[in-house]
Parts: structure tokens; sequence; C-alpha cells
């Protein structure tokens, strides 16, 4: 599963259903097979004080849900993307760094107390393009992610995956958030 939508007026309880469904499928062929959503981390509008934490009000409208999502039995551990150029593409530096330090601690928190799971963030990314100042940009930006995972992974609460990481000469095979 990978980022699993369903937009319609009633969509939380059946996108919650078929997570369930297909979930114990899966641990009925492979018991020992790690099995997690892919969520975005969006957090729904049934979870209490969350969805500010979201980059804007449509993100509570996909049907997804990161607690109750994550929080099923057979999801072995929490999902969470940050593509913090495109959730809010208009804010500067500064903005986006912040939003996504509180972004990145508040599902962090979550896995710890709410869900007791740890947290992968399988996608983080920023746009590679390089203009006056270079990458920097996007430097600081997966700096912050990955100081704070890094800080959480010591205690064995949360890791990370790099998206796009290929070498030099395949930029045909790239998307912007590609670390070269």
């Amino acid at each position: 599963m990978n980022e699993p939508r369903c937009s319609s007026s009633s969509s939380a309880p059946a996108l919650q259903a078929w997570i369930a469904e297909m979930a114990a499928y899966i641990k009925s062929l492979d018991k020992r097979h790690l099995v997690t959503v892919g969520l975005e981390g969006f957090y729904g509008l049934n979870t209490t004080n969350k969805s500010e934490v979201n980059p804007g009000i449509r993100a509570a409208s996909l049907g997804s849900d990161f607690i109750p999502n994550s929080a099923i039995s057979n999801i072995d551990f929490a999902s969470v993307h940050a593509y913090p150029d495109r959730w809010i593409p208009h804010a500067d530096l500064e903005a986006k760094t912040s939003y996504l330090s509180h972004w990145v601690d508040s599902h962090i928190s979550d896995g710890d107390i709410a869900l007791r799971k740890p947290v992968l963030f399988k996608e983080v990314g920023s746009s590679r393009h390089v203009d006056e100042k270079g990458v920097f940009d996007r430097d600081v930006l997966l700096k912050t992610v990955y100081d704070k995972i890094y800080e959480s992974a010591k205690k064995r609460r949360a890791g990370a995956f790099i998206w796009q990481l290929l070498v030099e000469g395949v930029d045909g095979y790239t998307d912007k958030t590609t670390i070269m």
C-alpha cells in the first residue's frame, strides 16, 4: 500500500476497513512479513487537535488518518512522507523548516505515545532545483528531518529511507526530489 486515499464524504471508515483487510491478508500469507500502510501522515478530521499539523485543510479530506490507520493490529510500523515544497509551495525556507520540524516531532511523538510503534519516514523530498544558492534550501530541510530522525533512532523509535538516490548521469529517471 502506498498513499491510500478515498476522498468521498464517508471515506474514512471504508479506507480503514480496506487497510485492515489488506494488512490481514498479507499476514495470512506471511506472518513474519513487516507491513505498513505507506501513509503521507495526514491526520483526519476525527483526530482531535491534530489536523492543524496537516499542510492545509485538503489533507484531512483524503480519507486517511495517521493514528487510526497505523494502529491496526497487523500494521507493524507507522510510515510518513514529507514534501514541504509540494505541500506549502509558497512558503519561505524558514516557514518550511518550522513546519517540517513540527511535522516530524508530531509523528515521532504519536508513534511513541499513541501507537507504541516505530515510525519510518519513507519519503522525504525537497526540490533539487539549482538556483543561485545551489541546493542550499534542500540541504537545510533534509538536515532538519534527518537530525530529528537520528535522535529518535538512537532510542529505537524512528528511522528513514532515502527516496530516489541516484548516481549522476541518469537524470532522465528522476523526479524533482531525487538526491544525486
